[in-house]
């Protein structure tokens, strides 16, 4: 059984990606997904990124609720 944390903080980390609460709000300032866009299908991601995220959200995985709250920070 996974116990890692449900939090923007380790969803980061999950993609790799500095996950102090400075580099986090740096990235959504920095990031925006366009209007009908998938999160999973930014630019800005790398390809094992968009696969986590696109298999988290298909299976409605532990991550689901968190991507769609991230998904909904970088809709500016």
């Amino acid at each position: 059984m996974d116990t890692t944390p449900l939090d923007l903080e380790h969803l980061f980390q999950q993609l790799g990606l500095q996950s102090d609460s400075k580099a986090i709000e740096s990235f959504v300032k920095k990031h925006t997904i366009a209007e009908g866009q998938l999160i999973h299908h930014a630019e800005f991601w790398t390809v094992s990124q968009q696969h986590f995220l696109a298999e988290a959200l298909a299976e409605d995985a532990q991550w689901s609720d968190l991507i769609d709250h991230l998904d909904t920070l970088l809709r500016k």
